[in-house]
């Protein structure tokens, strides 16, 4: 366009100076609750409408309700001595969320993020709900229903998360919230993990999750709905340069489903990380219920979870740091995490092949006879275990970080989350039904390794050739109807700011 350019624009209206990286004027915020700091012990906090406050709000409620959901089936079965109620759960469950995630994005934007989140948060307390009564009725239709609708409440609740995470950080910090995000959320695996080893931690034998086990999943569920409520509007949220996240008008349902089409045609390379999409929940089923359920007794099931889960918090560290370094330019950034990715891939799944060669389902041992962690060689399934969860969370990581640097536009990423989770649920659902029917341990262990390396290979080119320094503003107003000056007037806070009433898209 002619006259000012859009950076200029919006540098205009920057309060930090590009060469100095030092302010240059004082940043007014609104008169309000919401924008006010409090120092505690010489550490001044960021407001409560500012991104850190609200992702550290979101990642307490999948703190309290997808990381209570992990710790469960990170038992091995949901707990229970037979896995099939757990297999046909989650295969309902998968398949409902593989549907409900590709048209998520249209759903969140209508009903707003905090109602998404909190609708999702109680599909897992009646998912929890539904293996308390299984202890008692094994009353095999609840579960299964509990998982089919999970699915869909879930669909809703992890659009709005993808959405907050990826595009209320500044680009500068995106492996970083990533990063917090994946911590928060895994320790509350961890603390979940820890109730049933401090329950079950005498129990050397055969034995079903005890009741009180899913009681406070129930109540640690049921929190975190109720605490999706206290986020704020996507369209009061104030970065510390004082630029805001894109909001949009409300668009009609009709524009919104085509979203998903729109995102295809005008960003089809997003297609070449479909198979890292299908990848990312395609483990799951191998490891908790074909090498944790299988291999160990409950006790040490609890045992590993809990260090799953805490390797899980170390890749989502290590990663999300790596990805943020500022010695480096983040299409080098990219090119490094895509090879250390690989290589850690390779290796670690290339040591689960030697472990996976030791037992079949057929020699599968009686619950009072696995593995303990009192027996010798415990300390090898061990550490291949604890890798497992590492490589999960450095994948997951990576895959956020690189639909993040595609794109800062908030309407594209909330399509691209919902690729995401549509698709690695589609995964879920084939990997526990495969399960279920009872595949040889090998053939799914040899899937898994085949779909993570070639993944990587098939993703490679948008790695290389997609990823850029910088997002520009053009690029990302290419996909909306909005012009730059509206664009640049609702993401650039003024002294005399105000706010309108539109939701995050």
């Amino acid at each position: 366009m002619a006259g000012t350019s859009i950076d200029e624009k919006a540098a205009q209206h920057n309060v930090h100076d590009s060469a100095s990286h030092e302010p240059t004027a004082v940043l007014e915020l609104p008169n309000s609750w919401k924008y006010k700091r409090f120092t505690v012990l010489g550490y001044k906090f960021p407001w409560y409408a500012s991104p850190p406050v609200q992702l550290v709000i979101v990642s307490f409620v999948c703190f309290m309700c997808p990381g209570m959901f992990n710790a469960l089936n990170g038992m091995g079965g949901g707990g229970q001595l037979d896995p099939s109620a757990n297999n046909k759960a989650n295969t309902a469950l998968y398949s409902t969320f593989a549907v409900v995630g590709f048209f998520a994005g249209t759903f969140t934007n209508k009903l707003g993020i905090r109602t998404a989140l909190s609708f999702g948060g109680f599909g897992y307390s009646v998912y929890v709900a539904s293996y308390l009564c299984y202890n008692h009725t094994q009353n095999l239709g609840f579960t299964t229903f509990a998982g089919a609708l999970l699915g869909v409440c879930a669909g809703l609740l992890w659009c709005a998360q993808g959405a907050i995470m990826m595009s209320y950080p500044p680009e500068a910090s995106k492996g970083r919230y990533i990063s917090w995000f994946w911590m928060i959320f895994n320790l509350g695996a961890v603390i979940g993990s820890l109730i049933p080893l401090g329950q079950n931690i005498h129990i050397n034998g055969s034995s079903n999750v005890t009741d009180g086990t899913y009681v406070g999943f129930l109540v640690l569920t049921l929190i975190g709905a109720g605490l999706s409520w206290c986020l704020v509007n996507a369209d009061e949220v104030i970065r510390d340069d004082g630029s805001k996240v894109i909001v949009m008008k409300h668009p009609s349902w009709k524009s919104e489903l085509w979203g998903l089409v729109e995102t295809v045609q005008s960003d089809p390379y997003i297609i070449a990380l479909f198979p890292m999409f299908l990848a990312s929940n395609w483990f799951y089923a191998y490891h908790f219920t074909e090498v944790n359920g299988a291999y160990f007794n409950i006790r040490t099931r609890a045992l590993n979870s809990v260090v799953y889960y805490l390797c899980q918090i170390l890749g989502a560290y290590v990663f999300g740091y790596a990805l943020d370094f500022k010695g480096v330019s983040r299409t080098v950034r990219a090119k490094v995490a895509w090879a250390a990715l690989f290589a850690i891939i390779m290796a670690v799944w290339g040591g689960g092949y030697a472990f996976q060669k030791t037992y079949t389902r057929a020699t599968v041992k009686p619950e009072a006879d696995r593995m303990d962690w009192t027996h010798d060689g415990y300390g090898g399934p061990f550490v291949l275990y604890m890798l497992y969860g590492f490589t999960d969370a450095a994948w997951q990581t990576c895959v956020y970080w690189f639909m993040g640097a595609l794109t800062n536009n908030g309407r594209k990423l909330a399509n691209f989350a919902g690729f995401y989770k549509g698709i690695q649920s589609a995964g879920g659902a084939i990997t526990w039904r495969l399960d279920d029917i009872k595949i040889p341990y090998m053939n799914m262990f040899a899937s898994n390794w085949a779909l993570l390396s070639g993944s990587l290979l098939i993703a490679l080119p948008v790695i290389l050739w997609k990823v850029e320094n910088t997002t520009s503003l053009e690029k990302d107003l290419a996909f909306t109807d909005e012009t730059a000056e509206e664009v640049v007037a609702k993401t650039i806070i003024s002294p005399a700011a105000s706010h309108n009433d539109e939701k995050v898209v």
